[in-house]
């Protein structure tokens, strides 16, 4: 795995040096610099694990077959277009949210002197998607659908988006909105088709698959995208700092996170009380309330109990699947998921 990553990140550095040469544009040293300290600040910086899997991914659907250089070097530039669209949602959320820190370091916007200049910097980043794919691609049957798949998917992401940011609008915060279908439609359009289908159906198009053919893997890597975010909201709350690598905030920034949706469906009147009057505000106190209902409420119980249905109908999904390589495909992204604690 480290020897992939090595040769993922190689590629990386191809890419970047075609873009900063890119020949649709007269690049001055400073406009080179700048796309330069950009890149790296806010593509290669996470776990690269949607990038990686699309490697992955097309080695099981391969079935053992040695790949070839240049297939290894597709599979990549794939897996980085991926690390890019996920880099620009980044750099446009932190502003959306006001955040201060990514990745353990400050937000790009937040580096003095980039500021807002931020916003036309995720513009570019979802502008080298199509350029990659053009230097690459432009030559291959599934070119165009290979175009198709990332404007379908940045749509739905940014749609996905768009519900959670007015469903916390300032001053409208309602928690009779929250609903489980709510919490469903978020995720799967916010975090689902990008993160778990996005990187499958790369790697099928790379081996001449039609996706019109794969509506039942698309349904199944939602599916799991679905477990994937409720796993987080859970996280949020009852994981280990140390080991997530952050301090969660779903409580006091009113996110219509499994665990609340869950607490409203199983709570009496008087404990919908506490929750209406002490979820989404910032003072330390009100989060405790929030967290004594949890508790009171046996939600580290109940989410157990989810995780094992959930597991259990997505693994049968996946066995019903007719293709021995598809099933693989699936169940090493299961396998990466289940019981996780970060």
């Amino acid at each position: 795995m480290a020897d992939l990553k090595s040769t993922f990140l190689n590629v990386y550095s191809v890419l970047k040096s075609e873009l900063l040469n890119d020949p649709a544009f007269e690049f001055s040293d400073d406009a080179r610099q700048w796309i330069d300290r950009m890149l790296d600040y806010n593509v290669p910086g996470g776990k690269l694990n949607r990038g990686l899997s699309v490697i992955d991914s097309y080695k099981l659907l391969k079935e053992g077959e040695a790949l070839t250089d240049d297939e290894i070097f597709l599979a990549s530039a794939l897996g980085w277009c991926i690390e890019w669209l996920q880099a620009y949602f980044l750099v446009l959320d932190d502003i959306m949210d006001n955040s201060h820190t990514r990745r353990g370091q400050p937000c790009w916007f937040r580096v003095p002197k980039v500021g807002l200049i931020a916003a036309n910097d995720g513009v570019l980043l979802r502008n080298h998607i199509p350029r990659i794919l053009k230097n690459h691609f432009k030559g291959k049957p599934y070119y165009v659908d290979l175009l198709d798949l990332f404007n379908e998917v940045e749509f739905q992401t940014a749609s996905g988006q768009m519900i959670d940011l007015i469903t916390t609008l300032e001053g409208e915060k309602d928690l009779s909105k929250y609903t489980l279908t709510l919490h469903r439609r978020i995720v799967q359009y916010k975090t689902a088709y990008y993160s778990f289908y996005l990187p499958v159906a790369c790697a099928l198009l790379m081996a001449g698959e039609n996706l019109d053919n794969h509506v039942d893997v698309k349904n199944i890597l939602v599916e799991m995208g679905t477990y994937f975010q409720v796993q987080d909201d859970y996280l949020d709350c009852f994981g280990d700092p140390e080991t997530i690598g952050k301090i969660g905030t779903d409580i006091e920034d009113f996110k219509c996170s499994w665990l609340v949706v869950k607490a409203l469906e199983l709570s009496n009147e008087q404990q919908k009380k506490i929750l209406y009057e002490h979820y989404g505000k910032p003072d330390p106190a009100n989060v405790a309330k929030v967290k004594a209902l949890y508790n009171e409420l046996n939600l580290q119980g109940v989410f157990e109990e989810y995780e094992s249905q959930s597991y259990q109908k997505i693994v049968n999904s996946i066995e019903a699947h007719p293709s021995k390589a598809v099933q693989a495909v699936l169940k090493s992204f299961l396998a990466k998921i289940y019981k996780r604690q970060k």
